[in-house]
């Protein structure tokens, strides 16, 4: 099965809770990965919050064309319990 991201939200200060299709939900904290000429509007607390699920892709992406793989994200977050 292909990881998917299903669901975004922004949650504190470079940190976003993540759903996958696998119906697993984690929180990712992005603070150490905002390095290359890309990534560095997300450094603007305001537009790390900009994060959208891209239905083509797949992913978490920003306005500008940022993301991150579903596979990466899944590897660095923190599983949590979401009540049903």
């Amino acid at each position: 099965m292909f990881l998917h991201v299903t669901d975004v939200s922004h949650i504190g200060p470079f940190q976003l809770r993540v759903k996958f299709n696998d119906g697993v939900v984690k929180e990712v904290d992005l603070t150490g990965e905002l390095y290359g000429e890309v990534f560095e509007p997300l450094k603007d607390p305001d537009y790390f919050k900009r994060a959208v699920v891209n239905s083509d892709t797949n992913t978490i992406e920003w306005p500008n064309g940022a993301d991150f793989a579903p596979e990466f994200l899944y590897e660095i977050g923190k599983r949590i319990e979401v009540a049903a």
